[in-house]
């Protein structure tokens, strides 16, 4: 009796586990705006001051690590200086480019750390445009739409961001040219609010 009442428990705890897996949260099939107020939305890969690398795989719905030569790749800088991720319902393509290599728009939300997984109501203000390698790779800088979650109090454009802020450009560019190899990253520019909305809507799916 006990034997069948372990056996029913076990396959109680299997099928437990498997609806779980099945109920995991597909991020990048999440829609770009929030549903109640209409707000930009930004999945958080890398949670701000973190030094791995790691990004969510839509095929498994996992946040995994980056490897190099077996194990977890690190940015040998600086900590990343705000949440990195991803704007769901996005997908940028580029001509001559292999579709596998394409990806949802990335973002950088100013913020304190939040967990991987954490979608974020964000404010676009900027635009980065990063040249990797000789291929220009467009970076939307924003910050938390609820002011409660906002490290730079009243920045919600680009021109406050440069006004009451003006070292976090510099800041931000230093980081991004050092994050990876020397020499492979530069900072092509940068524009505001406006031009990152125009990016994100261009690439909406």
């Amino acid at each position: 009796m006990k034997f069948m009442r372990l056996r029913w428990y076990l396959l109680l705890a299997e099928i437990g586990a498997a609806s779980l897996a099945g109920c995991q949260t597909d991020y990048a099939d999440l829609p770009t705006f929030s549903a109640e107020r209409k707000l930009l939305q930004v999945v958080v890969e890398m949670p701000a001051g973190t030094s791995r690398e790691q990004r969510y795989n839509a095929q498994t719905h996992e946040f995994q690590p980056l490897e190099q030569a077996g194990t977890d790749q690190l940015i040998e800088f600086l900590p990343v200086p705000g949440n990195l991720g991803f704007i769901p319902g996005t997908n940028v393509s580029a001509p001559g480019r292999p579709q596998e290599t394409d990806g949802p728009v990335p973002a950088l939300v100013l913020a304190e750390g939040q967990p991987a997984g954490t979608v974020l109501e964000v404010v676009p203000v900027a635009l980065l445009l990063l040249d990797v390698n000789g291929a220009l790779q467009p970076l939307v800088v924003a910050v938390p739409a609820r002011p409660a979650q906002r490290i730079l109090p009243d920045v919600t454009d680009w021109a406050t961001l440069n006004r009451r802020y003006p070292g976090v450009r510099q800041s931000l560019s230093l980081w991004f040219q050092h994050r990876g190899r020397p020499g492979e990253t530069r900072i092509a520019g940068w524009k505001d609010e406006k031009a990152a909305e125009q990016y994100i809507r261009r690439w909406l799916q």
